[in-house]
This record gives C-alpha cells, structure tokens and sequence, in this order.
C-alpha cells in the first residue's frame, strides 16, 4: 500500500518507532500529542481512518472521528481503550497477543523467583562488599520448594507461566470467570477460593472494571504467612494499599510486581516494602518482542486496509470481521 491511496492513520502521543516506521511507510500520518479532538481540525478529523496507538482512547473520540475503521492497538491489554464502545460504532479494535506471551511468562516466573529467594538484595550485598566484610547473605525464608501456585487469569501468559512452573514440579490451579476448555489445571470459581486454596498467587487478569482492585485485603489474607503475590497484568487489579499493609505486617511473606496502578508513580509504602522486588513495567521490553509487537500492530492495519480484515480483534469486536475468520481470545482473559 502506497501513501497516495490516501488512506490517513492518526498517530497520538508517543509509539515504537518500528511501529511509526512502517505506518509511516504505508499511509499517510497525522501525529497529535495525544487522543484530544481538540488538537485536530475538522478536515484532519474527516480524513483519519485509523488510529496506532498505545494511548487513552475514550468514546468521545471515537465518536469525533467520522470516518474512523480501525484502532490498532500496541500490546495484548487494551483497557485504555473503549473497545465496547467502538464496537457498536462498527470500529474494530486490534491488539498484538502471542508475539509477547513468552517474554512476559519469562518476567513473571522471574520475578516470582526474585521476591521468594532476594535474589536481587543478595546481588546488592555482593556489590556492597558485604559478603567480604559481613560473610554470607543471610538465608531466605522463602523457596520455591513446596508451594502451590495459583494463576489469576489463564490465558495465553497465564497458560505459559503455568507451563513453566509446571516444570520447576509446583502444582498449579486457577481462576477465570468461567473454566478454560482443555485445561486441567484446578480451577476455582471464586479469586478468594484459589488464594484459600494456594500460597503463591500470580495475577495475569486484564484491567477494567470487573478486575478493579479484585487482590484486596481478604485475598492476601487468604494467601497465609507464606503467601507470595506477583503481578505481571495490570496495577488495577491490586488494593495497593492493602498490598504494602500485607507486606509491612506480615500478612504474607513477599510480592514481586511489574505493574502499579499510576505508573510511573509507585506508591512510598512499596517502594519502601524490603520484601518487594519492584520493575518498571518491563514485561515484554525487550527489542526483539517489542519490534514483533509493533509489527504485529502495523500487520493489522495493512491487512484492514487492503481488505482482508483485522488479524487480531478483540472479543468485543470480532464480530466486525477478521482474516479468515479468525478469532484470538485476549491473554489473560477472565
């Protein structure tokens, strides 16, 4: 696809640059500091056809853009998105899963081993010159050995995490809204359920309402003495609150977290939390996945605009058509 078939996609805020490359290549690009009507004349409103984005994108936009038919968007969760509404606008909605399913199970069963064995505090003794001056790290209360871990959402990241500590010989249950077909794993119907039944709890649910601080108090309760948390999907899912309360009293030993409510504005009482080990939202950045990401991206706008239809719509709106019919459940889906 050439830019002189005038197909305009709307590029706001900022974007891999991989991902703006090949847009750029194929169509032809407006750029906006953000989502804001506003920031757009009538014409540019009028001509925008698309939009590549991993930025808020609210039902008032939408609705400004007349004639708009797709909305790519960068990375599997797409709760920044008003996809049910753009849905009903007859807008489908695509995201980039299974091209970043196996670096973020890698960063969840790392972080998991991090917040149990302090691997990276006992790295920080080593460079302090502890371990010369003060002997060995001290023990760590926490091991992998004899722990049940249970999955909050089991899609395709929770499927792969579950594969892998599966192989490190941990038994694995799970809950969804609903049981996932083919899957043996235990399930549970109830979040509170699972963490009454496990001491390892990892969350790979979607944001969004029906997820909002869904881990609270109760569930880390639940979890016992023992208990070890690591999010990999979104911070809304956690009472943060009752997250570092959990972790300063002893409700539960250890939490391992990718993901914060107001990134990058993580809470003092975490930051301050030794048995936390905290990354900034590193779980699929590496070059390699994030270049498949923004490929992936730039794939579904091409095949919608040469007429085969969106690659990877999400649920709420596959019913506008996808490439041979395919459909993808969204990771993590409860």
């Amino acid at each position: 696809m050439a830019p002189a078939e005038a197909v305009t996609i709307l590029i706001p805020g900022r974007l891999h640059e991989h991902a703006v490359a090949r847009v750029e290549r194929a169509f032809d690009v407006i750029r906006a500091p953000r989502a804001d009507a506003a920031l757009l004349s009538p014409a540019d409103r009028g001509r925008i056809r698309g939009i590549a984005a991993m930025a808020h994108i609210d039902a008032a936009f939408i609705d400004a853009l007349p004639n708009l038919e797709i909305i790519a968007n960068f990375g599997v969760g797409y709760d920044s998105v008003d996809a049910a509404h753009a849905g009903r606008k007859g807008v489908v909605v695509t995201n980039t899963p299974d091209v970043l399913t196996e670096e973020v199970a890698d960063t969840a069963v790392g972080l998991l081993i991090n917040a149990v064995r302090e691997l990276p505090k006992a790295e920080g003794w080593l460079r302090a010159g502890k371990w010369k001056s003060a002997g060995p790290y001290p023990f760590t209360r926490g091991t992998l050995r004899e722990r049940t871990v249970g999955i909050f959402g089991m899609g395709r990241i929770g499927l792969a995490i579950a594969r892998r500590l599966e192989a490190f010989g941990l038994p694995i249950a799970y809950h969804n809204r609903r049981r996932v077909e083919g899957v043996g794993y235990a399930y549970h119907a109830s979040l509170l359920e699972l963490a009454r039944n496990v001491d390892t709890l990892i969350c790979v649910a979607p944001g969004g309402a029906a997820t909002e601080k869904a881990v609270d108090a109760e569930v880390l309760a639940a979890l016992g003495p023992r208990g070890v948390f690591v999010n990999i999907g979104r911070g809304s899912t956690v009472d943060e609150e009752a997250l570092a309360a959990a972790l300063a009293n002893g409700t539960i030993l250890a939490a391992g977290l990718d993901v914060f409510a107001d990134e990058p504005n993580v809470p003092e009482a975490l930051l301050k939390a030794e048995n936390a080990s905290l990354l900034p939202h590193v779980g699929s950045a590496s070059q390699h996945t994030r270049r498949a990401m923004a490929d992936l991206m730039a794939d579904n706008l091409e095949s919608w605009f040469s007429g085969k239809g969106a690659l990877t719509p999400v649920a709420e709106t596959r019913h506008l058509g996808s490439l041979a019919g395919g459909t993808t459940p969204v990771a993590g889906a409860l």
